[in-house]
């Protein structure tokens, strides 16, 4: 009997030896997740420049890595397309937003040509999630459920913060597949929407956990898009100190970029739009107005950067950061919409038998506050434009690395170029998967993206080109030069970014050849990428 016991424990140890070497072999796959927020300035974050505090943000930055020249298309569905599928937003269907415009580039759905991230690592062993804002296609049919997300909060196009919103779109929130009570006991009660995408997200990480399955968690944030709205106590945080106005607060944006090495000291800040007034040339009463939107914006940020401290402490509890890639960016630039003087307005709410109530406090569920173009300006500090342009204001964003067991770097910038058809790519090769060539019997077009491991590593990411067109707006990078064009009847401008990355020298009429050798780069793109041809002129409501 005890040389049966002997040897029975012999062979159970030389299967456990066994078992932890091909462990050791055969490491557990790399948890991911993609955090993106909406509408967020290059500047806005701590770690970038900003005044705002992101201490959850900025503490992954310290423990990871920072890019300083990654790329968004310049608007929501876009990017949210480029980064599903890693195409260029166009040959995925989805050039524009949401509306059918008819050419096949700008259908505004994701198309059967395309293959989202979802599916890819869904082929691969993981179980994927995805809360928040989906906003490409959702109207058309087209929904995460059916797009390789296994499980699901989400809203069709975002728009809200509180579950009583009345002060935009109605919110719709759909879990797994199916429409829910905003207000019944599947949610919590009083729920924010940011906090309320990264509960979900923990609860779909802790279903993966049971499935003993790695995880893909898309959270795609709506905060700080308009209208922007945060709880009265993170407002009053703000209150009064953006009375210093949006020239002063922008220079001191740059001196910290500077600083921190996030932008080149050479580069000269980009000046003030001429349709935007002096801060010194508005009245006290206005000044206090554009305080009082700047504060609602920057409780919208901060409370998004306490939503990541919960994602991230939740992940420590449970034994998962080590060996979890977390990706954060933005979608686009500040956004002007609402113009130079902003677009607070106080809606007014239908009461319980459909007569006005009056209207809630700015940034309540009650109101519309748009931050404007004043603002947006410095939120892309120190770089030209906005949202929906290509110009560096409208297409840069922050992107954040985090991942202990993948990077030896810890808090250190990278310059690689990169944009956000790079996700796709980086995530599969992360997760060992395979991007198929024809997907449920259609073909798939190959990806556009290069992966961004070689730049983790601090290696150049090989690439020939980046593309962007939008609304008219276009531009193409090679190397260190640009091409930019303001509408589709705009002239061409050329810039050296490793010398004027705000652009603030054309060198177009210097060098005409570069700018026929890039333009004509372009033109080629835009054949191949269904931008051409155009989309019929949208139709002006009644």
């Amino acid at each position: 009997m005890k040389h049966s016991l002997a040897h029975l424990f012999s062979l159970l140890l030389a299967t456990s030896f066994a078992a932890n070497a091909a462990e050791a072999a055969n490491p557990a796959k790399p948890n991911i997740i993609v955090i993106l927020a909406d509408d967020l300035g290059f500047s806005d974050l701590g770690c970038y420049g900003g005044e705002i505090p992101t201490p959850n943000l900025d503490q992954l930055a310290a423990e990871g890595l920072r890019f300083t020249q990654f790329y968004n298309t310049a608007r929501c569905c876009p990017s949210r397309t480029a980064l599903l599928t890693g195409l260029y937003p166009h040959q995925a269907g989805v050039g524009l937003m949401v509306e059918d415009r008819g050419a096949p580039g700008y259908r505004g759905r994701l198309n059967d040509r395309c293959v989202t991230v979802a599916e890819v690592l869904q082929s691969a062993g993981y179980l994927t999630a995805m809360t928040g804002k989906w906003h490409v296609g959702h109207n058309h049919g087209v929904v995460p459920w059916e797009r390789g997300f296994e499980r699901t909060l989400t809203s069709p196009k975002g728009g809200f913060y509180f579950d009583h919103n009345e002060g935009w779109d109605k919110p719709a929130i759909f879990l797994n597949g199916r429409a829910i009570d905003l207000k019944g006991d599947e949610l919590p009660a009083g729920w924010y929407s940011t906090d309320l995408w990264t509960q979900y997200g923990l609860k779909f990480i802790d279903e993966a956990r049971a499935a003993k399955k790695p995880f893909f968690l898309y959270l795609a944030h709506n905060a700080p898009h308009f209208p922007l709205q945060a709880p009265a106590e993170d407002i009053a945080k703000f209150r009064g100190r953006y009375k210093l106005g949006w020239d002063e607060i922008g220079l001191l944006r740059h001196a910290r970029q500077i600083e921190l090495g996030v932008v080149d000291k050479a580069w000269a800040k980009a000046p003030r739009s001429v349709k935007v007034k002096a801060w010194k040339d508005h009245t006290p009463q206005e000044q206090d107005r554009f305080d009082q939107i700047m504060s609602i914006y920057a409780a919208c940020v901060h409370h998004l950067d306490a939503s990541v401290g919960t994602l991230v402490a939740g992940l420590k509890g449970r034994g998962l950061l080590e060996n979890t890639l977390i990706l954060f960016m933005s979608d686009n630039g500040g956004n002007p919409e609402g113009g130079p003087d902003s677009r607070p307005g106080d809606a007014i709410a239908p009461g319980p038998n459909g007569t006005a109530q009056g209207p809630g406090p700015l940034g309540s569920g009650d109101s519309q506050v748009w931050c404007g173009q004043s603002w947006a300006l410095m939120q892309n500090t120190p770089f030209r434009r906005c949202k929906h342009y290509t110009n560096e204001g409208g297409i840069s964003t922050p992107l954040i690395v985090h991942w202990p067991a993948g990077l030896s770097a810890k808090g250190e910038l990278r310059k690689q170029p990169g944009h956000l058809i790079d996700i796709m790519p980086t995530c599969v090769d992360v997760a060992g998967a395979h991007y198929p060539a024809e997907f449920k019997g259609k073909p798939v077009l190959p990806m556009e993206g290069r992966s961004l491991l070689p730049a983790f590593a601090n290696k150049p990411v090989e690439r020939d080109a980046l593309f962007w067109e939008h609304e008219g707006n276009a531009a193409v990078r090679v190397g260190d030069w640009k091409l930019v064009r303001f509408g589709r009847a705009g002239a061409w401008e050329l810039y050296d970014l490793k010398a004027d990355r705000t652009e603030q020298h054309d060198l177009a009429a210097a060098q005409p050849e570069r700018v026929r050798e890039l333009a004509a780069k372009w033109e080629a793109w835009a054949d191949r990428a269904q931008v051409r041809p155009y989309p019929a002129e949208a139709k002006k409501k009644k």
